[in-house]
């Protein structure tokens, strides 16, 4: 067993350097490994001797460092001979580490989430107020710190979408939907975007894929109607109307819709849906 001495020495021998750096838990995990190696293994007198002054060391080290007094605030100290005793305070300890990072970590994450909330609605507020070049400058901002969260993109998309910024719009809903293609509502809205920027053929590609999962929502349809009719397919968007009157029969814009559009095919003299 005298071959595990080096090992658990390298592990006493970090304790302090590991602290100093604020690794704690590695420490106390260290120490209890070459703990656990004296309990088990068969030693010679002198490097047992040699084993204990190293432990006494690093338990000092830990007692006297302020994050484990914090969460640990008995005393910590080992002495030739309590060596199960020292392991038990050793195990309370990693819990009492455990339970601190669990902790750090939720607290991480209620930060990251109100810088979030916090850049979003300063950047919708700037776009609000007419002030453009900020918003979008505050926005660009927030999508470089959580570049790797596509809902975020999707809803800084949408709030780009109502301040009329349409080829932002696109931008960021397009890279929400790399990241995870499964956020069906988006098809919609970038769909709504292209429109406006006339590129009709891809608007009317993503509306379609829309259309997958979102066959109930009359406000789709009527969508897709207002689409066909900035591309002068009258047919079609009669077709999309009578669609999003089916299921809301009582929805006016998509009566003025249809109506539109069956007066144009009239005055083109074409009574016949494409």
């Amino acid at each position: 067993m005298s071959a595990e001495l080096p090992k658990a020495r390298q592990q006493l021998s970090q304790v302090r350097t590991l602290l100093r750096q604020e690794k704690v838990l590695p420490a106390v995990q260290g120490v209890q490994s070459a703990l656990l190696t004296l309990l088990k293994g068969q030693f010679i007198k002198t490097e047992r001797q040699e084993f204990e002054e190293l432990l006494r060391d690093a338990m000092a080290y830990l007692a006297n460092d302020a994050t484990v007094r914090k969460v640990y605030p008995l005393q910590l100290a080992y002495a030739p001979g309590q060596e199960r005793e020292c392991n038990e305070t050793l195990k309370d300890l990693i819990r009492s580490l455990h339970d601190l990072v669990a902790e750090d970590a939720q607290e991480q994450l209620r930060l990251r989430e109100e810088r979030k909330r916090a850049l979003l609605a300063l950047g919708k507020a700037q776009l609000e107020a007419g002030e453009a070049e900020k918003g979008l400058q505050t926005l660009v901002v927030l999508g470089q710190e959580f570049s790797d969260d596509p809902i975020l993109r999707g809803e800084m998309g949408k709030i780009l979408l109502d301040a009329s910024q349409y080829a932002a719009a696109v931008e960021y809903l397009q890279h929400a939907l790399e990241i995870n293609p499964e956020l069906l509502p988006l098809y919609n809205l970038i769909a709504i975007a292209l429109r406006k920027l006339d590129r009709f053929e891809t608007a009317e590609q993503y509306f379609l894929r829309a259309a997958e999962y979102m066959r109930m929502d009359p406000n789709l349809y009527f969508n897709i109607g207002r689409l066909y009719v900035d591309w002068k397919k009258w047919g079609k968007a009669a077709k999309a109307a009578q669609a999003a009157l089916r299921l809301k029969p009582d929805f006016v814009e998509a009566h003025k819709l249809l109506a539109y559009a069956e007066g144009q095919l009239q005055a083109e003299g074409n009574t016949a849906t494409e």
